[in-house]
This record gives structure tokens, C-alpha cells and sequence, in this order.
């Protein structure tokens, strides 16, 4: 059996002796080497030619987001990211992610050694992951650029007019390689969008970021739900971090239900949850769409969805970072058309307009 080989990138000693361990453990993977910044890490990466790195943020002579930036394009491999869970390290870990990092490993602050060690069955899942991921090159930034947020590379969605029905819903479940195909979906919706509500597998602590980091990339709204908000034309709510969101109804409006529960599935917040209610409260005004991801989260509420009445996208495998979960939502019925990553926002807001409004033309 051909094992995962991976480097550990960590300027922490203790750090990099848990993770070589938790990884030296698997059959299925060993810890070639470790280097405790990255310059050592550039010229381990050229001799040991790894399958996975793992990377810290927080590096001595050159920091990981600089040096992740440099490795996507020259380099493009799967890399996890090892990101404190601090504000700081949330807004960090979104640029990671920007720039190609298949996902990331939130460690903690205090009793690290044992909060490393209760992570280990996730950091291992993750490498697998990141190991069959499909990797993007970086885009090369313009010139004396600022670090930031890239450009998201589409035309502004057009300013509309008129008040829209309040009785349309999109629905978005995504997972690995989400944070970007989420970006891309929202950055082409117009300003008097229907109402986006969206689950996105990320720990809590992350998902304020997420939205902060996409509202202000956006026409519409971002915003992390709220328990007992209205839903909105114009705006998309994100499920928080460690909680369930799903979406009910009170007398003619929609509001976000956000609790405390049990994981589906494994996640909190779970896809399964966010579909099946939009299944049963807003069934044939409901849009759906499957981003990439790893499992089958999501895919037995999404046929829930059309078969009360609601229109389906899944992401395409060549677009995807990790086709697991698309893949899953397409072999339960749940798709009525699988798309390119760029291809989705444009369907849909055609088949918007062909319902009986021109204000989506594109």
C-alpha cells in the first residue's frame, strides 16, 4: 500500500512531534520530515517531494500565509492549515483558503498538547482528504499589490429594481473547497437576490470571519444567522459554527431557527439539517445547490427538496476540490442539472428570470 507522505511545517517543537506521532500511527500515511519555518520546509518539500504539508500561520523569517502564497504558484500541492482559534487566526485561516489551502485544523490556545491529541482521528480524516483533493494554482497577485482579499474575477452583478417575492429561497450546502465556491456563487448575485441560506461545515469561531470576509466581496447582504431573523431578499445567512440552522415560518415571513443539537451525519452545522427544512417549509420556492465537500452530508435532504418541488444544482467533478458530497446529492436524484463552479450563479438567476421577471437577465 502506497502511504500518504507528509511533511509537518509548525515552528513549534511539541507540535511537530504530536502531529509526526498522530501521523506515524496510520497505516496509511508517515511523516517524512518536519522543519520548524518554512524556509527549511521550501528546500524539504523539494527533496522529500510529499503528498500533504501541514502548516502553521505563525512562523518565524516568513510567515505561513506568505509562504502559502509562494507554494500555489510555484507549487501547487495539498496543504492543511494548522490555525489558532483566535479572531486573528479566524480572518488568517480565510485567507489561507483564498489562496488554495484545501482546509484547516483549528488548534487551541491553552492545554495544547492534549487539545492536539483530541484532534488526532481529525487531523488524520483531513490529510486523507487533502491528499485526493484536486488543487488550483494561486492567482499571481498584481504588482506592489496589498495583501487581502483577491479579486473575485467576475463582472458586478447588475443594481436591480423592484421588490422581489419574498417566497424564493436559494440553499447552499458545502464542505472542503467551500469558503471559495460559496465566493463565487455570491459575488454573481445581484442585489435583490432571494434569500441565501447556507451551510458550510467550519468549527465555531470561523464562520464570522466567513461572512465578514464574503460581505464585503458581495452586492448582497453576508451575515452569520441569527436565531428568529427574518430572511431576506438581498441577503445570504451563514449557519454558525457549532450550532444547527434550519428555517421556519412565521405567518408570511421565513426566519432562521439556530440551536443547540446533536451532530447529523457528524456536522454541526449539518447540510442534512438546512435541507430537510427547506424541504418541507419552502418546497417548490426552494433553489438548491450542492458545492464540493467530502461525504454525503446533505444528499438524502436534497432529494427531500425535489421531490417536494424544488429546482437542484450539484457542483461538476472537474470543479470541485473534493466531489464527495455533489457526487452523493447526483447519485440520490437530488440534481436536475450539474454545472461548472462558474456555470451555477449564471443558471440559475436564467432560470429566475424565465419564472416571469427580466430582472435577472444575463
Amino acid at each position: 500500500m502506497k502511504k500518504i507522505r507528509v511533511v509537518v511545517v509548525d515552528d513549534s517543537a511539541l507540535v511537530r512531534s504530536l502531529l509526526a506521532e498522530i501521523i506515524n500511527r496510520q497505516r496509511d500515511m508517515e511523516c517524512v520530515g518536519t522543519a520548524n519555518d518554512p524556509l527549511i520546509a521550501r528546500e524539504m518539500i523539494r527533496e522529500l517531494n510529499p503528498d500533504v504539508i501541514t502548516l502553521d500561520v505563525e512562523m518565524p523569517r516568513m510567515d505561513g500565509i506568505e509562504f502559502l502564497g509562494r507554494l500555489m504558484r510555484l507549487r501547487p500541492m495539498p496543504v492543511l492549515m494548522i490555525s489558532t482559534l483566535t479572531e486573528r487566526g479566524a480572518e488568517v485561516t480565510m485567507r489561507a483558503l483564498e489562496l488554495g489551502a484545501v482546509d484547516f485544523v483549528a488548534k487551541p490556545r491553552i492545554g495544547l498538547a492534549d487539545g492536539i491529541k483530541d484532534l488526532s482521528d481529525q487531523i488524520v480524516e483531513k490529510i486523507r482528504i487533502a491528499a485526493a483533493a484536486h488543487i488550483r494554482r494561486a492567482p499571481t497577485p498584481a504588482s506592489g499589490a496589498a495583501a487581502g482579499p483577491s479579486p473575485t474575477g467576475v463582472a458586478s452583478p447588475p443594481k436591480l429594481l423592484g421588490r422581489l417575492s419574498t417566497e424564493k429561497m436559494i440553499c447552499i450546502g458545502s464542505s472542503t473547497g467551500g469558503t471559495e465556491a460559496v465566493k463565487e456563487v455570491l459575488t454573481r448575485m445581484p442585489a435583490d437576490s432571494p434569500g441565501i441560506v447556507i451551510t458550510q461545515h467550519m468549527p465555531p469561531g470561523f464562520t464570522t470571519s466567513f461572512a465578514q470576509r464574503l460581505n464585503g466581496l458581495c452586492q448582497i447582504t453576508v451575515k452569520e444567522a441569527a436565531h428568529g431573523e427574518r430572511i431576506l431578499p438581498g441577503h445570504a445567512y451563514i449557519a454558525p459554527g457549532g450550532k444547527q440552522f434550519r428555517v421556519d415560518r412565521s405567518g408570511a415571513n421565513y426566519v432562521a431557527v439556530v440551536e443547540d443539537g446533536q451532530p447529523v451525519n457528524r456536522h454541526m452545522p449539518s447540510v442534512e439539517v438546512l435541507f430537510h427544512s427547506c424541504a418541507q417549509v419552502v418546497g417548490p420556492n426552494a433553489f438548491g445547490i450542492m458545492l464540493t465537500g467530502m461525504g454525503n452530508d446533505g444528499a438524502k435532504a436534497m432529494r427531500e427538496m425535489k421531490d417536494a418541488g424544488s429546482y437542484n444544482y450539484a457542483q461538476d467533478e472537474a470543479s470541485c476540490v473534493v466531489f464527495g458530497m455533489p457526487r452523493e446529492a447526483i447519485l440520490h436524484g437530488a440534481a436536475d442539472e450539474v454545472l461548472p463552479l462558474t456555470a451555477i450563479a449564471p443558471a440559475l438567476l436564467a432560470r429566475l428570470s424565465s419564472s416571469g421577471s427580466d430582472r435577472y437577465r444575463v
